[in-house]
């Protein structure tokens, strides 16, 4: 009996052993591992990095055992980045069609911002839309350079030119360059100046079209002609002229900051290149006619006075923004040829109070 009474003592001894030292560890060793799983990751199934840091399937950390969604990364600072969102360096979001400004605001896949986030329509209001006057207007264009004895020259025996056009950097025996003295001069007797390029003699091909565009900015950029103003490209009746140029012209002159221009003989009789090539290149690219602004000298009535100017009737392509007409060339008193403005040129012009 008595060793029966000691083998239940040992058994009870055993099995308190046996609580207090194996379940007991394991419920509080379960305590410490369970518990973080359930309250930080839920069921989600964990890997731990080399620090023990815990990672998501779809989901890894960064060196700082931040989460990084798997469609997700995350910038610097661990914000995070939508698979078709980035974010910029201060981690605000930027839409896979949209981009942000410097700024971080929202740029979208069709408006572009300015630096200050203001918003761009996806085309520029039309050269044709912003018209704002039909008013006509006397001046003249010179080859020669503007001093104030030429100048007096002019007004004294034809008028008092509202607008006058000039050439663009020195050609050799053809026209001297528009210097800062004449822009001073001329803007001192309210007059505006009609910037002209004539620094080419074969007008054939894209390529050159974009070549001779890219001259005529660097050179009205080096006089400090202001934006918005037209380059006229001189386009002579001797010389050869295609679409492609004018395509290359435009295309390069308009998104600068200046606006694209042509003059020449654009008279529907005879055999005037530039009309043609004027007309198929409208044909391929539509805003050529609204964005151009044209220069004809047909018909020719000869040089008169500001007074005895005939009607602004300018031979041009139909609806094309045929604003100047010089009507007369070669006067034998002062060496201008004589013009007609119509006044929605004048915000294509480089006034005096710009």
């Amino acid at each position: 009996m008595r060793q029966y009474i000691i083998l239940g003592i040992t058994y009870v001894l055993a099995l308190a052993s046996f609580y207090f030292f194996v379940v007991n560890q394991t419920c509080d060793c379960t305590k410490v591992i369970v518990q973080p799983v359930i309250e930080e990751r839920d069921e989600d199934e964990t890997d731990s990095d080399e620090n023990g840091d815990s990672q998501n399937e779809t989901n890894g950390t960064d060196e700082n055992g931040e989460s990084q969604d798997e469609s997700n990364g995350t910038d610097e600072n661990g914000d995070s980045q939508d698979e078709t969102n980035g974010t910029d360096q201060n981690g605000e979001s930027q839409d896979e069609t949209n981009g942000t400004d410097q700024n971080g605001e929202s740029q979208d896949e069709s408006n572009g911002t300015s630096e200050n986030g203001d918003s761009q329509d996806e085309q520029d209001t039309t050269v044709r839309e912003e018209a704002s006057g039909d008013d006509i207007l006397w001046g003249v264009d010179s080859a020669s350079l503007t001093t104030e004895d030429f100048y007096r020259c002019v007004t004294t025996n034809f008028g008092d030119p509202e607008i006058w056009g000039r050439y663009l950097e020195d050609k050799e025996g053809v026209s001297f360059g528009l210097t800062s003295e004449e822009v001073e001069l001329l803007h001192r007797e309210g007059v505006s100046i009609l910037v002209i390029y004539n620094h080419f003699t074969d007008g054939t091909s894209y390529d050159k079209g974009v070549a001779e565009a890219e001259v005529a900015i660097e050179y009205a950029e080096n006089i400090g002609v202001p934006e918005g103003v037209a380059i006229f490209a001189n386009v002579e009746p001797f010389y050869p002229i295609d679409s492609a140029f004018i395509q290359g012209w435009y295309d390069t002159i308009e998104p600068s900051i200046y606006t694209p221009a042509i003059y020449g003989v654009f008279a529907e009789d005879g055999d005037n290149d530039v009309r043609i090539a004027f007309e198929a290149a409208i044909e391929e690219n539509p805003d050529i006619l609204d964005n151009v602004i044209i220069w004809t000298n047909q018909p020719q009535i000869g040089i008169t006075t500001e007074d005895n100017a005939p009607e602004f009737n300018p031979a041009a392509p139909e609806d094309s923004l045929a604003w100047a007409y010089q009507y007369g060339i070669d006067a034998e008193t002062c060496n201008i040829d004589t013009v007609l403005y119509q006044s929605s040129i004048l915000d294509y012009v480089w006034r005096p109070d710009q």
